[in-house]
């Protein structure tokens, strides 16, 4: 049986939490330093206090540390893994294969999909190395990630299932440090992708030829999102076994509902699949709303990360297209595409609101989800089950800990006999569980006679065992550790130290061409122009020349000389 895990986003250890309670088996998240996300950090203290909240339900949690590691950096960067390993953290996220040369404690160590994870004798090798966890590269198929599990069936395979797509492989972007000295890998990505371009070409081969305007202030290269949930089935046949929401720089009220939406599609696979997949955290989220990924911040989404496209309008969130079934409310906020740009405005009064004909109007923010997700939207228990005998009571959670309490004489001794049946009050007194992380599902009353115990002695036993299973769970965590050999992994350098002309600044999937309906590779319904020496140019006036590489699908963009 595989163990499927649901990996979410944490910028702080609030939402950590948040992400725990609405589902997630897992969540990742940054420290001080060293984390792809610079802007998403985070305190030793704060960490801590996500990890104990989150083993309470045997759910873990892996800090990033997946930046490219400078040499006069490995002291700091050995002291911060060792801090984290003294907080129990579960697994460390690492880009960087020059940390296998460090002196590491002995914490799990997860391959960064920023290592451009997508075949099996790469991840056959990162196996061999001692990692045990791999974050494929986003851009891979079903068929590809089922190849690698096939040659590495015992290595668990992590995949991206929702959220922001960079354009360029992981690992692989050197734009932001190309233009602004802000490097991708280090933290500091400035988003080139996200820019508006103008997009230039020739008709014929030669670069001398003159050059015609195909595009203006468009945004190339801005990809939609991602979102499988209608595929996590197909992912788990493929082998992958977590999967990942995008996000560590996303507020609470977007990793809350997407969180619970994944948390349910993987509940309903697993259930209809019971012999062959189980969840890997325990405990169960009683939500107050129904998920809906439309609703959070999305860029619409694609289905096929191998062949991803763009949305050359706008960068940002349209939301949820609006239909004439849309109820709209007071205090919503609308937009629609106008000769390329995105239009916004608040609906003040929507019962007047009167759409203009032919324009496609989205919501990005309604108003009454808005104030269901702020407040407290879920809670995490673990299903407990008591037992009340002659001479002892006992609790068991619903991953088979149990504490008793057994008393000095036998009830039979010390209390008398109720004139009336107490079943129904001892169920209902050891039933409020009140805000433990516990709720009672069997209460089973073994007892021979009709006793009466006062509700304050069943309160007393009852708040005895929570407080005592509550201390058997913190011990009982499954914390996993993993000894390290220091190995020397010879590495090239990074772009950040050469800034060789003939490194490509970005490597995609994505094709203009393709996007544009001039790929060479597919037959043409409408005789196309072929254009020749496509060039990318940003409003500060740095230019991007672009190559493709048809046998492989890639296109490659290169500074401009």
């Amino acid at each position: 049986m595989r163990s499927i895990e649901l990996l979410a986003p944490a910028k702080t250890a609030d939402i950590g939490i948040e992400a725990i309670k609405h589902g997630a088996d897992a969540v990742y998240i940054g420290a001080q330093a060293f984390g792809a996300r610079a802007a998403a950090g985070n305190s030793i203290e704060d960490i801590a206090r996500l990890t104990a909240y989150a083993h309470l339900f045997k759910a873990r949690v892996y800090a990033t540390v997946n930046t490219i590691i400078y040499e006069e950096e490995t002291d700091a960067v050995l002291h911060l893994i060792q801090q984290l390993h003294d907080i129990d953290v579960d697994a460390i996220i690492i880009q960087d294969l020059r940390l296998l040369s460090l002196p590491l404690p002995p914490i799990p160590l997860h391959a960064s999909t920023q290592m451009d994870n997508r075949t099996p004798d790469k991840v056959r090798q990162l196996a061999s190395l001692g990692f045990p966890q791999v974050v494929l590269a986003r851009e891979l198929t079903t068929d590809e990630i089922a190849d690698i599990h096939r040659a590495c069936p015992e290595t668990s395979l992590e995949v991206f299932v929702h959220g922001a797509l960079c354009v360029s492989l992981s690992g692989r972007c050197n734009a932001s440090e190309a233009m602004f000295r802000r490097s991708a890998n280090r933290g500091e990505c400035a988003q080139v992708c996200r820019m508006a371009f103008d997009l230039t070409a020739t008709t014929t081969p030669s670069p001398d030829s003159p050059t015609v305007l195909l595009a203006r202030d468009r945004h190339l290269l801005s990809l939609r999102d991602n979102c499988q949930i209608d595929r996590l089935e197909a992912l788990m046949e493929a082998g992958a076994s977590s999967f990942k929401i995008e996000g560590r720089l996303k507020d609470a009220d977007y990793v809350k509902n997407v969180t619970a939406a994944y948390s349910q599609a993987l509940d309903s696979i697993i259930a209809k699949h019971p012999d062959l997949y189980s969840r890997a955290s325990s405990g169960h989220s009683t939500l107050t709303f129904t998920p809906n990924v439309v609703k959070s911040f999305n860029r619409g989404f694609v289905r096929d990360t191998n062949r991803p496209d763009a949305n050359f309008d706008t960068p940002k969130a349209l939301g949820e297209p609006v239909t004439r079934t849309t109820r709209l409310h007071n205090g919503d906020g609308l937009c629609y595409v106008d000769k390329g740009k995105l239009v916004g405005f608040r609906l003040n009064n929507a019962d007047t609101f009167r759409p203009t004909r032919g324009i496609q109007y989205y919501r990005n923010q309604d108003e009454q989800w808005d104030k269901i997700i702020k407040r407290p939207s879920s809670q995490r228990r673990l299903w407990a089950d008591f037992d009340l005998y002659e001479d002892r009571i006992s609790m068991t959670d619903e991953d088979g800990l149990s504490t008793t309490i057994s008393f000095p004489a036998p009830l039979s001794q010390t209390c008398e006999l109720a004139r009336t049946h107490q079943g129904e009050n001892m169920r209902r007194q050891l039933s409020r569980l009140g805000e433990t992380i516990f709720e009672a599902k069997d209460i089973n009353i073994h007892l021979h006679k009709n006793y009466f115990i006062p509700s304050s002695t069943l309160s007393s036993w009852r708040q005895q065992l929570t407080q005592q299973l509550l201390q058997e769970r913190i011990a009982f965590y499954p914390l996993q550790r993993q000894q390290h050999t220091p190995v020397s992994i010879q590495t090239a350098k990074p772009f950040e130290l050469t800034h060789a002309p003939d490194t490509p600044l970005m490597t995609c999937h994505y094709c203009i061409r393709r996007q544009m309906g001039w790929c060479l590779k597919q037959p043409q319904k409408h005789l196309q122009p072929t254009y020749y020496n496509l060039k990318l140019h940003t409003a500060n006036g740095t230019t991007f020349r672009l190559e493709f590489d048809c046998s492989h699908c890639l296109m490659k963009l290169y500074m401009d000389s």
